[in-house]
């Protein structure tokens, strides 16, 4: 049985770690280095970094951020925001980086995908897919991009499927309706996606509790749950977590 990851989300605005609700009324919380360095410290699986305003701001991502990031942690580490080009994907992983999660320019450029793909294999390509409820679209769900600023008229989930065939290796699905709310995650379209590809999930947007974590990863068929406001803000230490599921009898890696 392949082990569930826990993974922390730094969401990164001007140099500091931010945290919103629903994608809007961000606070800074911190710097992106010394929190990673901590989490890191404290067992936690992954990490993924988001530029959350490169896109929309029309700008590359923050290199020397990146750059320091990778320097205090040796764990797989994600880094999206603003990356539009071979060049863009090339700088990141050269800067430390394992993994590269391509949205909204995705969504722009679907060849950026398959481009990636092929020249850094499978496993280093993200699709990072922030989805809202729309009952007017097939499945349910509309996907939106420039940090959920902008609506498109492209469906969550024939844009999971059409991701895979370009290449992507992950999908981190990010329930912009459940973002911040620390109420659990959207369970739905989390299940409907990790049934439909044939590659990892990550649920992400709105844990708030362990059992969050734990139903997303059972009922929501995830491979991994992102988390980030029930850490940043002192609720609970990855070890909480971590020996939570472990009492569950979910398999993860504990230290």
């Amino acid at each position: 049985m392949l082990e569930k990851r826990i993974i922390i989300c730094l969401d990164v605005r001007d140099g500091k770690t931010t945290k919103g609700i629903k994608f809007q009324e961000n606070i800074d919380i911190g710097d992106p280095v010394e929190m990673a360095k901590k989490y890191y410290e404290e067992g936690v699986d992954e990490l993924v970094f988001y530029d959350i305003t490169a896109s929309a701001e029309n700008r590359g991502i923050m290199i020397e951020v990146v750059r320091k990031v990778a320097e205090n942690i040796f764990i797989p580490f994600s880094v999206g925001g603003g990356i539009g080009s071979i060049e863009d994907m090339r700088k990141v992983l050269l800067a430390g980086a394992e993994k590269i999660s391509v949205n909204s320019q995705a969504v722009k450029n679907p060849h950026i995908i398959k481009q990636g793909a092929r020249l850094f294999g499978n496993q280093c390509i993200v699709l990072g897919m922030d989805a809202a409820k729309d009952t007017t679209m097939p499945s349910g769900y509309r996907v939106f991009i420039n940090g959920g600023r902008t609506p498109t008229d492209i469906d969550a989930l024939q844009w999971a499927k059409e991701a895979e065939d370009l290449g992507a290796g992950e999908i981190v699905l990010n329930s912009m309706d459940a973002d911040g709310t620390q109420d659990g995650y959207e369970l739905t379209i989390t299940r409907m996606i990790s049934e439909n590809v044939n590659i990892p999930v990550v649920a992400s947007g709105g844990a708030g509790k362990p059992t969050h974590l734990y139903d997303v990863l059972t009922k929501g068929k995830a491979d991994a749950a992102l988390i980030a406001s029930m850490t940043h803000y002192g609720n609970y230490s990855v070890g909480d977590i971590k020996k939570y599921l472990h009492e569950k009898e979910l398999c993860i890696r504990m230290e």
